[in-house]
């Protein structure tokens, strides 16, 4: 008997939506902030806060550049990109676990101009950003935060 599978769609579970990821890229100086350019925004003050909270993060300036949401899925890998429509910096990442709302594991992966220079495993907690500090970049530093994000669009 042949069996045919016309009309019947299978869904790969391991493209099952788990949550989403948020990716935010700053420009931090000591200083002037417009070095950053013309296109960023001022940070929130949670955020500044959080900034200067950590040694290495420690910077009189601090501005936003970009920010991208993206699927966490069950099996396979995601990619954020803060910057559109820039490729410089993405943010590769992929669940080692099944979500909560307090905290997930992933495999992450910073690239900037198309080369991988970080690989970790992180663990992320609430809505509480893991902060990388990036290279140099127009007389300041780039600072990536990687965070769960609530829903796709934070902003609605």
């Amino acid at each position: 008997m042949l069996c045919s599978n016309i009309g019947f769609s299978q869904e790969d579970p391991g493209k099952t939506n788990i949550g989403w990821v948020g990716v935010t890229v700053y420009h931090a100086t000591d200083g002037d902030p417009k070095v950053a350019g013309t296109r960023t925004a001022a940070v929130t003050q949670e955020i500044e806060k959080r900034l200067r909270g950590e040694e290495r993060l420690r910077f009189k300036n601090y501005r936003l550049l970009g920010q991208d949401v993206q699927p966490l899925l069950r099996s396979y890998e995601s990619w954020a990109q803060p910057l559109k429509p820039s490729d410089e910096v993405l943010v590769r990442f992929e669940a080692r676990s099944q979500p909560t709302r307090q905290a997930t594991g992933l495999d992450l992966e910073l690239w900037l101009s198309r080369k991988k220079i970080l690989k970790t495993d992180a663990r992320l907690e609430g809505n509480r950003p893991l902060f990388i500090l990036g290279p140099e970049w127009r007389g300041g530093r780039l600072i990536i935060g990687v965070a769960l994000a609530p829903q796709k669009n934070p902003g609605s």
